[in-house]
């Protein structure tokens, strides 16, 4: 194995006279100055990169098709096959990104996907569906830089099941946003996402200063969760050929969660006109806001969970409790149990509670049970590429295979399918893992 960079793990050192840093008051901060520090500087970069990518899907574009296909669908999947992109180029570059470079990057990355937005709104429909493809191919690298500062520390869970709420409440905010810059402001709907990622653009700058002065991991956290260190194609290789069977399940499992959650981001807006429950802007931020407080709620006490291989596999507990409340919550709804708003709450808190393990404690806990010296960022990103690539071609099977149905048809569909297969799927991955656990064989 060809030698790595070595990252420190100490305290920052305060020399006699020297003024304190930020970056050295935090290292000797108490655990929860930290935590809340960290947590918050990460929420406020990605809640800010969704004010980039989200708005756009709180209009309707109607009246607009692009090659027989509705314009708000052609600007979907521009977007997600930018996203796709990004994500299979991100399995290289966050593996081998250094930590010294993760701030600069996100400060280039999101210029690029405002410029992009810029675009959008100065070239005419229909023309100017390109530029929400360059507006995605930025933005699907963003997660993988923020959540570099995060991973490797006895706390990563908690700080990530903070951060993971920004995919939940950030969505909706965003398109509240939009919905209201249409509404009250007059801003029209080719124009409205380039201004509402200018209200999220000062957000962005601040919270990446705050988040670039976080410290690196300490002995303690090393000695816990296994150093990080940027992955070579040699490391990527053998840690394929070590565990790339018992990710198969995993991987599937992972593309129908993120199908489920591309479809309820970029289409609640049709399904809560569709049901009558769109009655103000404010609806989108309202309903985000419940589920990620429940989510977090479930899942924010996991970093209190010592022992690694016990926690990794408890993931997969909290994931098929995920698929069945997506589950039983749509059973609920054609029962006439749940209303409509009620019926995609109780879903959508479902499908994350399966979804944001993936992101944040899944594969986290797995390089410490397996103690592999890599990063969380190169699994994240090959489970990601995959679950985009889902997105989009379902996205385009939903347009060209010619099926009479209503967006809440499609909704139950896609839950009942999900839960059926996703359970058994988790299941079979947890199996393979557990004997490569018992046949104590670890990437050397």
């Amino acid at each position: 194995m060809p030698e790595m960079a070595v990252i420190s793990t100490e305290p920052v050192a305060i020399a006699a006279g020297d003024r304190p840093t930020l970056r050295s008051r935090l290292s000797a901060s108490p655990a929860w100055v930290f935590i809340l520090y960290v947590s918050f500087s990460s929420f406020v970069v990605y809640s800010s990169m969704y004010g980039f990518r989200k708005p756009f899907t709180a209009a309707s574009y109607d009246g607009v098709r692009l090659f027989g296909v509705s314009y708000k669908v052609v600007l979907v999947i521009s977007q997600v096959l930018g996203y796709m992109c990004s994500k299979f180029y991100g399995i290289r570059f966050i593996a081998m990104m250094q930590p010294a470079r993760r701030a600069g990057y996100i400060i280039r990355l999101m210029m690029i996907s405002w410029a992009a937005l810029l675009l959008f709104g100065w070239v005419p429909m229909p023309y100017n569906f390109i530029f929400l493809f360059i507006n995605g191919l930025p933005l699907g690298l963003i997660w993988g830089l923020v959540f570099g500062f995060l991973e490797g520390r006895k706390v990563t869970e908690l700080m990530g099941a903070i951060l993971a709420t920004s995919f939940i409440f950030a969505s909706g905010l965003a398109k509240t946003v939009g919905k209201a810059l249409m509404l009250y402001a007059g801003v029209n709907e080719q124009w409205m996402p380039f201004a509402a990622a200018a209200i999220f653009l000062g957000p962005l700058l601040l919270g990446t200063w705050l988040l670039n002065q976080t410290p690196p991991p300490t002995a303690a956290d090393v000695a816990q969760r296994t150093i990080r260190l940027p992955m070579e194609k040699q490391q990527r290789k053998a840690f394929l050929r070590q565990f790339g069977v018992a990710l198969i399940p995993v991987i599937i499992a992972y593309v129908m969660l993120t199908i489920l959650r591309d479809f309820c981001e970029d289409f609640i807006n049709e399904l809560w006109t569709e049901t009558g429950s769109l009655q103000h802007a404010a609806v989108f931020a309202q309903t985000s806001t419940i589920v990620s407080l429940i989510v977090l709620a479930v899942i924010g006490g996991f970093y209190l969970i010592k022992n690694n291989y016990k926690a990794f596999q408890l993931n997969n507990v909290i994931i098929i409790g995920g698929f069945v409340l997506a589950a039983v919550a749509t059973a609920g709804y054609h029962l006439h149990i749940l209303s409509p708003v009620n019926w995609i709450l109780v879903a959508s808190a479902g499908l994350y509670l399966g979804y944001i393990p993936y992101n944040c404690f899944y594969f986290e806990r797995m390089l410490a049970a397996y103690k592999v010296p890599g990063n969380v960022g190169f699994l994240i990103y090959f489970a990601d590429a995959f679950g985009y690539l889902g997105t989009v071609v379902v996205l385009l099977l939903k347009e060209f295979v010619q099926i009479r149905y209503t967006w809440v048809d499609f909704f139950t569909a896609i839950f009942y399918v999900a839960a059926t297969v996703g359970i058994v799927l988790v299941l079979w991955g947890a199996v393979l893992y557990d004997r490569i656990y018992r046949s104590g064989s670890q990437i050397r």
